[in-house]
């Protein structure tokens, strides 16, 4: 298990990865202006969607982005 802080660097990192320095800074800001509910808003997300579907999108992704490296 890692610490609290690794999680916080290893997410950070992987924001700026993905969104880049500006957006990752915009995401932090949206997040801190306004209530939000990282739990209620996962149980939404893709409610039109079966595990299967989850699962197979999952994989794709994470093909494409071994594909990128």
């Amino acid at each position: 298990m890692i610490t609290d802080t690794e999680v916080k660097i290893k997410g950070i990192e992987t924001l700026i990865k993905t969104l880049g320095e500006l957006d990752t800074e915009r995401f932090i800001t949206l997040l801190l202006r306004e209530p939000f509910d990282y739990t209620q808003w996962q149980r939404t997300l893709w409610s039109d969607k079966s595990v299967t579907e989850i699962s197979k999108m999952a994989m794709q992704e994470r093909l494409s982005h071994n594909a990128a490296s």
